[in-house]
């Protein structure tokens, strides 16, 4: 017999949120992530870039594996 998942269990979390989590893990604000876009032309392999809009700031989230996010304050 196969095995099923409900919905909780099958939900992903969504680029916005997992940064705004780890941004707040680091001491930044994120009240509301109302969305992430992944801006190309500063990404590299190694590390991603992504520019995080929250309802009270705007921020630019450079992450690389196993290092903390360097995280810069838009506008």
């Amino acid at each position: 017999m196969g095995l099923t998942t409900g919905p909780a269990q099958t939900a992903q979390e969504t680029p916005q949120s997992m940064l705004a989590a780890q941004i707040r893990m680091q001491g930044f604000a994120c009240d509301k992530p109302l969305g992430a876009v992944r801006d190309r032309q500063r990404s590299k392999p190694d590390r991603a870039v992504w520019v995080l809009k929250c309802g009270n700031a705007t921020y630019r989230v450079s992450r690389a594996p196993d290092m903390a996010a360097k995280v810069e304050p838009l506008r």
